[in-house]
């Protein structure tokens, strides 16, 4: 028995070491790929036979791709549209989770049924909207549709504020607490991973979004996110002489989510999982 549990255990790690290799091959690709110095868009080999600082530099060099201000464009973006978001998931979810009022359970289905509908749905009706307030072309414009559907995504904050004790709100209010101390005195310290974890998505969202940016700032160049930005370097006309660029761009957009969940992992794990107020 003891043998059979050995053998299970490595092949389960076998596997698991195999499912690693596949996953990482593609990223390890884009990497050597970003330092490559000769041959176009498609070679034969894996490994460079030379390796340059080129591709990076030409990134912040060049007029034509002004990768510099696509970067810039997006961390403005996914900023302002972090905080927003998250300010109106955590106070949506809070008032779902402590306040009883009429109707409460209707609207609680309603916001699941919307929420099982893509957002690209309503993109043309989107920018119709916005055309109309004069917005499209405009980086604000970009910010208010992320945050806008911010207050449907309040589900798993939701879960994590039920598990916080209502005895804590009641304890409070006897000592004379107001329903602002309650909130941001108590509750909110105790509710750091969901915050985290609501913080992250919301950044994310913004910084890998390429459907609503597209649409919204059409050919604004200038205005462009980096998603927008590196795929125009994929043009037929341009691909050959642009795409170890495109992959160094790939790379370095990667930098920030990837030490974001490295600083937050444990925070947004506990998020994912729901936490709890022992």
């Amino acid at each position: 028995m003891k043998n059979k549990k050995q053998l299970r255990l490595t092949m389960v790690y076998v596997t698991l070491i195999i499912l690693s290799i596949i996953w990482l091959f593609p990223i390890v690709w884009v990497v050597l790929t970003s330092f490559r110095g000769e041959g176009t868009a498609y070679v034969t080999y894996f490994i460079p036979k030379t390796f340059t600082l080129d591709n990076y530099i030409k990134l912040f060099t060049s007029s034509s791709f002004p990768f510099g201000r696509w970067f810039l464009n997006t961390l403005f973006v996914a900023s302002a549209t972090c905080v927003l978001s998250t300010f109106i998931t955590v106070a949506m979810a809070y008032s779902l989770s402590r306040i009883k009022f009429k109707f409460r359970n209707h609207f609680l289905k309603l916001a699941l049924i919307l929420n099982m509908f893509p957002g690209f749905m309503s993109m043309i009706a989107v920018y119709y909207i916005l055309k109309a307030l004069g917005l499209t072309q405009t980086l604000t414009s970009l910010i208010l549709v992320y945050s806008a559907g911010a207050a449907l995504t309040f589900y798993i904050a939701k879960g994590f504020f039920d598990t916080i004790p209502y005895s804590l709100d009641e304890s409070a209010m006897i000592d004379g607490a107001t329903r602002m101390d309650i909130f941001f005195k108590i509750t909110l310290p105790l509710s750091k991973p969901i915050i985290v974890y609501t913080a992250l998505l919301a950044f994310m969202g913004p910084w890998v979004d390429f459907i609503f940016a597209q649409v919204i700032l059409g050919d604004a160049t200038n205005k462009y996110t980096v998603a927008i930005g590196l795929f125009s370097m994929l043009q037929p006309d341009t691909i050959n002489e642009w795409f170890m660029a495109f992959t160094a761009g790939s790379v370095l957009i990667a930098i920030p989510i990837t030490l974001l969940f490295m600083f937050m992992q444990k925070y947004y794990v506990e998020g994912i999982t729901g936490g709890s107020v022992k």
